[in-house]
Formats: C-alpha cells, structure tokens, sequence
C-alpha cells in the first residue's frame, strides 16, 4: 500500500472504534456523527481491503488484520500528538487533562494523599486515574497513550522508555506491639517466625533471594498483594512482615506496630518513575513529573 493514497485521517477513527468497539461511542469521542463514522469505516474497509469491523450479537468485534494493527497505529498517534504539542506552554492552572498512573498500593498510599492536596492548589481542573502496576512493565501502555506514567521497582527498564529516581528505600520488619520478640534477632530467629509476605508484582523478593543465597528459608504463612492489608493483619495477629521503612513508619502511627531492623544486611532499593521515550517533550507529563519530585513522602 502506498502511505500517499491513504488518508491518515482515518487512523483517528480506526483508534477509536477499537478503543470503543462501538460506532455511537466513537462518535462521541470524537464529537463527529454516528454517519461520519460509518462513512469513514466504510472507507477503511475499502482502503485495507478488510472488514476492519464485524458485528456481532455481541457487539462490534475488530478483525485480525484491525488487531494487528491497533498497538502501532495508537503508538504513532501518540507520538504525532506528543510531537505536535512539545512546543505549546503548559499552564497547570487552566489545565483539565487526565493523567493515568499505573501504581501499586504502595506508591499510592505513599504518594497521592500529597499529591492530590498539591493538584487541588495549583492545577484544580487537573485529573488522575490510577490503574494496577502489575508484573510486567506496561510499555505498550505507556507507547499507546493507555498509560501516562508508571512508578514502581523496575529492574530492568526498556530503552524506548525514560525514567527518573522517585525513592530510595530500605526495608524493616514489621510485628504488632503485643507480639514479643526474640532479644537478639539473628537469621535463624528470624526463619522461625509466622511470615507474611507482600507479593506486590514479584515473584521472589529481596528477603527470600538473600535467604536463599546464603542457604535459609522462611515458611510464609500469608501472601498478599496488598500493603495495607498486610500491615492490619500483622497489628492483630502474631505474623511479622518485612516492609518499607518509610511505609512502615507511616502506619506504626496508625496502628500497634513496632519496627525492628533487618537481621541480615540487604541493599536498598529504588523506585522509579517512567514514562514512554516519545513523550521526553510532553510538557505536561514533564511537568507532572516535577511535581512529584517536590513531594516529602516521610511526611
């Protein structure tokens, strides 16, 4: 196919229809007509050679070739619009865009309460939307316009996204106030007690790996994937949890906890704030990011 003899414009609309799988709806989007939007589907079909949508009684269904299509065409939009806006002021008071954050409950609980309090000052018409950091690193949904930051522990960070330091953090274990201690805690005391273990996005975590390099094991008897959770069962049982210090400090002012150091000597970690490379000069996702910066998570 010739790129000349293919009308771009269509892209806009082939993004939304599979975004909405819906004629109505990706009119609305696109604040066009619901003829419009059949009268450009139309043309797309005619240009790809290919039903591009299918209805269905289950609604619209997009077909192999418009699948195949949606990651790259939703990737270049995205940098067409990050290249068009790079030299527009942003100005965060008169701003009412919608930033999506993909998070785990950790880095939310740490930052938005402050960051929130922050947007309500001085960018009020400012939005946020917060989705599920999982395991794997969201760079098609960073690429895609999905997802415009994502902020976790990311030990291996592709090159097409950037990136900047939000937290250093280490780690302390976590018992509730009546659970008496071993005097003296080394490893194996440590290994002997009821565990809870934060799973967040990991597979393994920095505890377990150092245990098991030096020839320890520990018996969990809780997973969970949820700090906040973790942090109330260990104030009203006997289980212990290995935790963020900054974290952890925040809830023992919540909850009957208290706080001991590590056993063992482990590294500190890092989180980390990223974004999709194409979006460098987005000023405002540039500007967002400046702000998080600013914000005191000990606070």
């Amino acid at each position: 196919m010739n790129i000349r003899n293919f009308d771009l414009n269509l892209l806009v609309v082939l993004d939304a229809l599979l975004r909405e799988r819906n004629v109505s709806k990706a009119a609305d989007k696109l604040s066009l007509t619901q003829p419009a939007i059949s009268n450009a589907l139309n043309r797309l079909r005619t240009q790809l050679d290919d039903e591009v949508m299918i209805r269905t009684a289950g609604g619209m269904k997009p077909t192999a070739l418009a699948l195949s299509l949606e990651e790259p065409v939703r990737r270049a939009l995205r940098q067409i619009e990050s290249s068009l806006n790079s030299n527009l002021a942003f100005d965060p008071s008169l701003s009412n865009d919608v930033f999506t954050l993909a998070l785990t409950d950790f880095v939310e609980h740490m930052l938005m309460p402050s960051l929130s309090a922050l947007l309500a000052q001085v960018a009020p018409g400012l939005q946020l939307r917060v989705v599920d950091l999982g395991r794997d690193f969201p760079l098609q949904a960073l690429e895609s316009g999905q997802v415009d930051l994502a902020i976790g522990r990311f030990l291996n960070l592709p090159s097409r996204a950037s990136h900047r330091r939000w937290l250093e953090e280490d780690l302390v274990l976590v018992s509730a106030l009546t659970n008496r201690m071993p005097e003296n805690l080394d490893v194996d005391s440590f290994c002997a007690l009821r565990h809870l273990w934060v799973s967040g996005a990991q597979t393994k975590g920095m505890v377990d790996a150092w245990l098991e390099a030096h020839g320890y094991s520990r018996e969990l008897s809780y997973i969970t994937p949820n700090y906040m959770m973790a942090s109330h069962l260990v104030a009203a049982t006997d289980m212990v949890v290995v935790l963020p210090r900054r974290f952890a400090q925040k809830y023992q002012r919540l909850l009957p906890l208290c706080l001991y150091e590590m056993p063992m000597t482990l590294d500190t970690f890092s989180i980390d704030m990223a974004w999709a490379s194409l979006r460098d000069k987005d000023k405002g996702l540039q500007w967002l990011v400046e702000q998080l910066l600013t914000i005191d998570v000990s606070a």
